[in-house]
C-alpha cells in the first residue's frame, strides 16, 4: 500500500513517569555549565551609590537635582544629549515665541533633531480614530485609560468598581475652544476602593502615591515640549486649549512625560494582579504613551523617559514590604475577575502586533550613538515586576530572564546605570533568551496559573543546561541553541518548534517530554528515555518525529498516536539516529490510531526506527523486518505483544554503570554509549 502524500505534521511526545527513579545514561545527560560570573546578576548602584528601590522617596519637590534626587539621577543619561541652564534665561524670537535652546544646551544634535523629527512625522500620519485616542487618553484619568488592557474583562472591572469618568467616548464640538477636565465617576475618583474588585483599584493608588510625580524631573531638564522646538509637530486641534502659552515654559517641560509615566504605573499594578494579561496590559501601557506623540504634545525621548520612571517606581513600590498584604489581596481579586464570562473586543489580542509595536516603542528607532559593548545589568529588586508572571521561578532565576531579555546597550536614553531602561518586560514574561548558567524549572502545577502551565517563546542561547522538575507543563517554542543539554524529571516539557531542544543530549528521567512542531524535532545529541517514562508520538505525515544526532536508549514505554486520519505506510520512520540504538526495549512500543488490519513491528534498521506492516494489503510487499533487523510485534489496538526476538536491552542499559536512586541527574556508564567531546 502507498503512503499518502505529505501533509503538514503536528506531532507529540509525551513520557510520564511510573517511578521516582531519576537516572540517565552516561554521556545523555548534560554536565554542568561553566557559571556565567556572579556580578551578571548583582545590581548595580547609580552613579551616586543609590539603588532607586531604597531611595525611591527622595523623589520629591524639594530635591532639585540629581544628587539629592534619585528620579532625576535615574533619568540622567538625557544629560548626553541635552544640558540644562542652572539658572536658566529664556530667549523669545521676534513673534515673541519661546526659544528652548535658551535654557540648555544641545550636545548630541543628531539625536534631537532625530527625536523631534519623529514626532513631527507621527502627528502629521496619525488617524481620525488616533487622534480620538490620543484626545482621550490626554483628557482622562490614566488610571481609567490603563482599564483597556484588560480587553474583555475591562468591562466588567469597570462595574465592579464603579470606574467612571466625564469625558465622554463621542468627542464634544466646541473641544477645539474649550478645555474639558475628567471629574473622574460619581465619587470624583476614577474607580472606588471597597468595591468588587477594590484592592485592584488600591494598587493602582498605591503605585501612583509612590513618589512617582515626573514634576521635579521635568523641572531639572527644562527640555521642551515638541511642538516648541518646531512647528512641524502638530499638536491635535482638540488638544489647544490644553497647551500652556509661551510664556509659561518653565513650567511646561516635556521630558519626562507625567501622562506616560502614570499610564505605565497604573497598568504595572494591573499586570502585576492579572498577569494572564502581562504583555497584553503592558502594550495598552504603551498605546497611552505613544498617544502623547500623537498629540503632539511629547516626543518619543518623553515618552520613553516617563517609562523608564515608572518602571523603577513600580518595583519600588512592590519592594515595600507594607504593600505585601496589598499585592497579594489585587492578585486573588483579579483571578475572581477572571471568573467573570468575557465581553466585548479585545484590542490586544493579535499577539504578533503587540510585540512589534511594544518592542519598537521601545527606543523609537532613536540613533544608537552610545557604548553598545556595555552587558545588561538588573536593577534591584527589578525581578519583583515578574513575581506572579512567573512565580514557579525564583528571584535570582526571574532575574537572570530579565538579564537575557534586556536590550543591547548604546540606545539613546537607556543606559542608566542601575538598567532600569534596557529592561524589556514584554520579552521577559516570555521567558529566558539564554541560559547563562544551568537552570532547574520546578513547576507545581496544583498551585494553577502559571505555575500549571506556561510558555517560553524567546530564542534560547548560551552555554547551560535546562532541568525540568515539578509537576506543571512548560512549553519552548524558539529557536533554540542551549548547549548544555535538557533533563526532564517531572511533569511535562513540550516543545513546539524543531530546534526547542537546543543542541545538547536530552534524557528523560521522568515526566513528559512532548513536541508538536511541524518539521522533524532535532536533538542535538544523545536522547535517552529511561524507565518509568513514557515517549509519545504524535504524527500525522510520512516525516519522521526526531532526528537524533547521537545515541538513542529506550528503557521506558514509547506510544506513538497516527492523528488527524494519517494513515503510516506500511513501513514508516518513526525516528532516526546517527549514533548506536543498542540499548532499546522493543517491548515498549505500542501504536494508537492504527487502521484496521494493521498489524505493527519495530524495527531498527540504517539509522532509524521503523514501523512495519506485518499484514500488509494484498499485492503490497510484506514488512518482513530482514535477517539482521531486531523487532518487536504489537497489536494494533496498542496492546504490547511479547518481542519476537529476545531483548535483553535493560540489562544492558544498566550493565557496567552504577543505578542512583535519587532525584538529580544520575550517569550510567552502559555498553555501546560512548561521549564525544567531552559535553554531551
Amino acid at each position: 500500500m502507498n503512503a499518502p502524500s505529505p501533509t503538514r505534521r503536528t506531532r507529540r511526545i509525551r513520557i510520564a513517569v511510573a517511578a521516582a527513579l531519576a537516572a540517565t545514561v552516561a554521556c545523555s545527560v548534560a554536565a554542568p555549565a561553566q557559571a556565567a560570573p556572579t556580578d551578571s546578576i548583582v545590581a548595580q548602584p547609580d552613579a551616586w551609590g543609590r539603588y532607586f528601590v531604597d531611595a525611591w522617596a527622595s523623589n520629591s519637590t524639594g530635591n532639585t537635582t540629581p544628587q539629592s534626587n534619585v528620579a532625576i539621577g535615574l533619568l540622567s543619561p538625557m544629560l548626553e544629549y541635552w544640558t540644562p541652564d542652572a539658572n536658566p534665561t529664556a530667549q523669545f524670537d521676534a513673534n515673541g515665541k519661546f526659544i528652548p535652546s535658551s535654557v540648555g544646551t544641545i550636545k548630541n544634535q543628531a539625536v534631537l533633531d532625530a527625536n523631534i523629527a519623529t514626532a513631527a512625522g507621527i502627528t502629521q500620519s496619525r488617524t481620525a480614530e488616533q487622534s480620538t485616542q490620543a484626545y482621550l487618553i490626554d483628557r482622562r484619568n490614566q488610571n481609567y485609560s490603563a482599564i483597556n488592557g484588560l480587553g474583555p474583562y475591562a468591562d466588567a472591572f469597570r462595574a465592579g468598581t464603579n470606574a467612571g469618568t466625564t469625558i465622554p467616548d463621542q468627542i464634544p464640538t466646541d473641544a477645539t475652544t474649550v478645555k474639558y477636565d475628567d471629574a473622574g465617576n460619581s465619587n470624583g475618583a476614577w474607580a472606588d476602593s471597597g468595591t468588587t474588585y477594590g484592592p485592584m483599584v488600591d494598587l493602582v493608588n498605591q503605585f501612583r502615591n509612590s513618589a512617582a510625580s515626573t514634576n521635579p524631573a521635568k523641572a531639572y531638564y527644562n527640555y521642551a515640549r515638541p511642538f516648541r522646538w518646531s512647528d512641524s509637530v502638530e499638536v491635535l486641534p482638540t488638544l489647544v486649549p490644553a497647551e500652556k502659552t509661551d510664556a509659561e515654559w518653565q513650567s511646561d517641560g516635556g521630558y519626562p512625560s507625567g501622562h506616560t509615566n502614570a499610564g505605565y504605573l497604573a497598568s504595572y499594578a494591573l499586570a502585576y494582579a492579572a498577569p494572564e494579561r502581562f504583555q497584553q496590559i503592558l502594550t495598552s501601557a504603551s498605546e497611552i504613551g505613544n498617544s502623547r506623540i500623537v498629540a503632539g504634545m511629547h516626543s518619543p525621548g518623553d515618552v520613553i523617559g516617563g517609562r523608564i520612571m515608572s518602571t523603577a517606581v513600580a518595583a519600588a513600590a512592590l519592594n515595600q514590604p507594607g504593600n505585601a498584604a496589598l499585592k497579594q489581596s489585587a492578585r486573588a481579586n483579579a483571578a475572581t475577575l477572571f471568573a467573570t464570562t468575557p465581553s466585548g473586543s479585545d484590542a490586544f489580542a493579535d499577539r504578533g502586533s503587540n510585540e512589534k509595536l511594544y518592542e519598537q516603542r521601545l527606543t523609537y528607532g532613536l540613533p544608537r550613538v552610545g557604548d553598545t559593548t556595555k552587558s545588561a545589568v538588573v536593577p534591584k529588586g527589578a525581578e519583583v515586576l515578574l513575581e506572579t508572571r512567573q512565580p514557579y521561578l525564583s528571584a535570582d532565576q526571574r532575574r537572570w530572564v530579565l538579564q537575557s531579555t534586556a536590550l543591547p546597550s548604546g540606545y539613546a536614553l537607556l543606559d542608566d546605570s542601575e538598567g532600569w531602561g534596557r529592561l524589556n518586560l514584554f520579552a521577559a514574561a516570555d521567558g529566558y533568551s539564554a541560559f547563562s548558567t544551568d537552570v532547574t524549572v520546578d513547576m507545581n502545577a496544583a498551585d494553577g496559573g502559571f505555575s500549571s502551565a506556561d510558555s517560553w517563546r524567546n530564542d534560547i542561547d548560551g552555554a547551560g543546561s535546562l532541568t525540568k522538575q515539578g509537576t506543571g507543563v512548560l512549553t519552548l517554542t524558539g529557536d533554540n541553541s542551549y548547549l548544555g543539554g535538557t533533563v526532564v524529571e517531572g511533569g511535562q516539557l513540550a516543545a513546539t518548534s524543531p530546534t526547542a531542544f537546543g543542541t545538547g543530549s536530552v534524557s528523560v528521567a521522568g515526566g513528559i517530554l512532548s513536541e508538536s512542531a511541524t518539521a522533524p524535532v532535532v536533538i542535538g545529541g544523545n536522547l535517552a528515555v529511561l524507565t518509568g517514562g513514557e515517549l509519545d508520538l504524535s504524527i500525522d505525515s510520512s516525516a519522521a518525529a526526531m532526528n537524533i544526532a547521537g545515541n538513542l536508549a529506550v528503557a521506558g514505554k514509547v506510544k506513538t498516536t497516527f492523528a488527524n486520519g494519517f494513515v503510516p505506510a506500511d513501513d514508516q520512520v518513526i525516528a532516526t539516529y546517527t549514533g548506536s540504538a543498542s540499548n532499546i526495549d522493543l517491548a515498549s512500543f505500542s501504536f494508537e490510531g492504527l487502521p484496521a488490519g494493521y498489524t505493527p513491528s519495530v524495527v531498527l534498521r540504517d539509522g532509524a526506527v521503523h514501523l512495519l506492516n506485518r499484514t500488509p494489503a494484498a499485492g503490497d510487499a510484506a514488512g518482513d523486518p530482514g535477517d539482521s533487523a531486531t523487532a518487536s510485534t504489537l497489536a494494533a489496538t496498542g496492546a504490547t505483544l511479547p518481542p519476537l526476538l529476545p531483548l535483553g536491552a535493560l540489562g544492558m542499559l544498566l550493565a557496567g554503570g552504577a543505578l542512583i536512586a535519587a532525584r538529580s541527574r544520575t550517569r550510567i556508564r552502559s555498553e555501546g554509549m560512548t561521549c564525544k567531546g567531552g559535553r554531551a
